[in-house]
This record gives C-alpha cells, sequence and structure tokens, in this order.
C-alpha cells in the first residue's frame, strides 16, 4: 500500500463515528427534551436546597416570634411569616428535608420489594407466578391509604414507620411491571444458554435479568417518588405524618389552608413549591421513558 493510500486509510477511520453506549444515547436524547431537563434541574436544585438547608437557612425552623405574628414577604422575611411569628421560608426549606427524604426512601423500599417479586415471579413461572401474582390482586383490593392510617395510629407517628408504610404500599404496580419485562426476558436465548450451562438461578436473575430491566425500573422510580411525596403531603394534612415542630410541605399546606383567607401567602408558597417538585418529577419521568424507550415513545 503506497504512502498516500495508508494516510486516506487513516482518515477514513477516523472520520468514523465512535460508538456510544445504551446509556450515552438515552442521555443525548433526553438533553434534547426540554421540559425533562427544566424538571432535572428543578429536582436537582432541590435536592441540594434540602442538603445546604442547616446551613444556608436563615433562621430557625422552630424559632418563634409571637410579637412579629404572620406578617406578609417583606425584606426580612422573604415569604412572610406563620402565626407563630417562624419564618416561612426557612419551613419550607426544611419541609423539603422531610418531603423529598420520604419520597427517595420510601421509593427506594417499594423497588426493592417491587423489583425482587416481580423479578422471581416471572422468572419461575407456572405455580409460583400464580400464587404471587394474586397476592398481588388481594393486597390490591385493599384500602392502603386506611391501611396507612391505620399503622401510624396503632405503632405512633414515626418518621421510620412513615418511610416503610408508604413503601409497602406502593410496589405493587413495580412488581406487576417487572414481572412483565421479565416474561419477556426470560424467552430470550441468552437466558437459556445460561440455565443449560447450570447457573445459579440466583445468579441469572441477579446478572442477566434484573440489569435488562434497569430502564424500566429508572422510569417507574421517578413516576412513583412524586406518588409518594403527594401521598406524604396527603397524611400531613390530615395530621397523621410529620409532628411539629417540624415540618414538611403537606404539613404546611395543611397550616395555610386554616389561614388561607387572613393570611393566603401560608398557603401559596408551600402549595407552589410542592407543585412546582411534582410537575419537574413527571417531567423527568416523561423525558427518560422517552430516553430509555424511543421506539414505545415513537409508537
Amino acid at each position: 500500500m503506497s504512502g498516500s493510500e495508508e494516510q486516506a486509510t487513516i482518515k477514513d477511520l477516523d472520520s468514523v463515528e465512535s460508538g456510544t453506549s445504551l446509556w450515552q444515547d438515552a442521555w443525548n436524547r433526553l438533553k434534547k427534551n426540554r421540559l425533562a431537563m427544566f424538571g432535572l434541574c428543578v429536582v436537582s436544585f432541590m435536592i441540594i436546597i434540602a442538603l445546604l438547608t442547616p446551613w444556608i437557612a436563615p433562621y430557625s425552623y422552630f424559632e418563634q416570634n409571637l410579637d412579629l405574628g404572620a406578617t406578609p414577604p417583606d425584606a426580612d422575611h422573604w415569604l412572610g411569616t406563620d402565626t407563630l411569628g417562624r419564618d416561612l421560608l426557612t419551613r419550607i426549606m426544611y419541609g423539603s428535608r422531610i418531603s423529598l427524604m420520604v419520597g427517595f426512601l420510601a421509593t427506594a423500599v417499594a423497588l426493592t420489594i417491587g423489583v425482587l417479586w416481580g423479578t422471581v415471579s416471572g422468572f419461575f413461572g407456572g405455580r409460583v407466578d400464580a400464587f404471587m401474582m394474586r397476592t398481588v390482586d388481594i393486597l390490591y383490593a385493599l384500602p392502603f391509604t386506611i391501611f396507612i392510617i391505620l399503622l401510624m395510629v396503632v405503632f405512633g407517628r414515626n418518621i421510620l414507620l412513615l418511610f416503610m408504610a408508604i413503601g409497602a404500599v406502593e410496589w405493587l404496580t413495580m412488581a406487576r411491571i417487572v414481572r412483565g419485562q421479565v416474561l419477556s426476558i426470560r424467552q430470550q436465548e441468552y437466558i437459556d444458554a445460561a440455565i443449560t450451562m447450570g447457573l445459579p438461578k440466583a445468579q441469572i436473575m441477579w446478572r442477566h435479568v434484573i440489569p435488562n430491566t434497569l430502564g424500566t425500573i429508572i422510569i417507574y422510580a421517578t413516576l412513583t417518588i412524586p406518588n409518594v411525596i403527594l401521598l406524604e403531603s396527603f397524611l400531613s394534612f390530615l395530621g397523621l405524618g410529620v409532628q411539629p415542630p417540624q415540618s414538611s410541605w403537606g404539613l404546611l399546606i395543611s397550616y395555610g389552608v386554616e389561614t388561607m383567607e387572613e393570611y393566603p401567602w401560608l398557603l401559596f408558597f408551600p402549595a407552589l413549591v410542592l407543585s412546582l417538585t411534582l410537575f419537574s418529577l413527571n417531567f423527568l419521568g416523561d423525558g427518560l421513558r422517552d430516553a430509555l424507550d424511543p421506539k414505545a415513545s415513537r409508537d
């Protein structure tokens, strides 16, 4: 081969676009979705604020000033104060720690139970699948909001119990979704090859089945978090969630509803922050669904 031909070959090789992984392709598609990126930025901002709240909050969350009382937003209190003279911005910031922590931890509990349950059910099939799915159907028929309320009443209003109770409610849909994915993966040739080689079934599920459901799991997680936050807010609104002097967005909204006619800012700002976070999480979830499964989004 001559020198000129060799240089042309090298140039052609350099011009070939390097391959990208599935996750890189998904990220590239996600970056093109403006609503999803907006949601990612808002959620990231909320998480950073929640983590840094003890150091950046302008006041203590339990600090009262009865002489000040409820005042509208001003230079000293950007979002105003409540009826006890507590800074509303500070309480919203501390409330984000509780609401987001409940959202993420309860979702983690739900995903752990749901992924394991759905994987075992779909992989083994037969009577195991029938028994496990009938159990899910029975649990679906129970009024879970009442179930959580009973747990909180019987065992006390413990924040850790709140995580576990909500997580134990939200895993059912995840189990069904994962089972459907596993039933499809179970028919693939590489799974048959792994079984033929005599690999332990637990190893096959952990190394070959669950990793291929990660896209679906991530999508559902981003859509479960807002549901969990909303459920926690509902329980706090009923007085069964976080207890004073701690605060969550739901508890702040509950206080705001009681005084909305006289002090509307006590309802408006917590509701605005909660709504913005829920919308952002849903935008991000929709964007991840389109990015990780572009064929389904086109259909």
